[in-house]
């Protein structure tokens, strides 16, 4: 158990940090305000890291973003490396997580509903 709250606190701080990152100091127009890191899964021996994101906008905007993201993976991670102290800086891969859209579409369809 000790070394879950342990996991858990990486990947909350490294949630924490790639948020910061993306939002100050990735200066790419692409990446809207918008975007949102909602979840960090890191594996057991920090080897890699998947970063599940959320994109507001159309699909053309979603893949932009998608990939400056990647491409700028390896300076997010070295961010990482100086502002955390790990072991090891796991590899980034970036997710693309639609559930926040889903759940607002959601919502939207059973307020319309409720109007009926």
């Amino acid at each position: 158990m000790k070394t879950n709250n342990r996991m858990i606190r990486i990947n909350d701080e490294i949630k924490k940090e790639i948020s910061e990152i993306i939002r100050s100091e990735l200066k790419d127009p692409r990446v809207g305000v918008i975007t949102s890191v909602l979840k960090v899964e890191t594996t057991s021996d920090l080897k890699y890291c998947k970063i599940f994101i959320s994109i507001l906008g159309d699909d053309q905007k979603k893949t932009e973003t998608m990939e400056v993201l990647k491409n700028a993976s390896g300076f997010i991670r070295k961010r990482i490396a100086e502002n955390i102290n790990l072991r090891n800086t796991p590899e980034l891969k970036f997710v693309l997580d639609d559930s926040l859209e889903y759940s607002i579409k959601i919502s939207k369809i059973i307020d319309d509903i409720n109007k009926e």
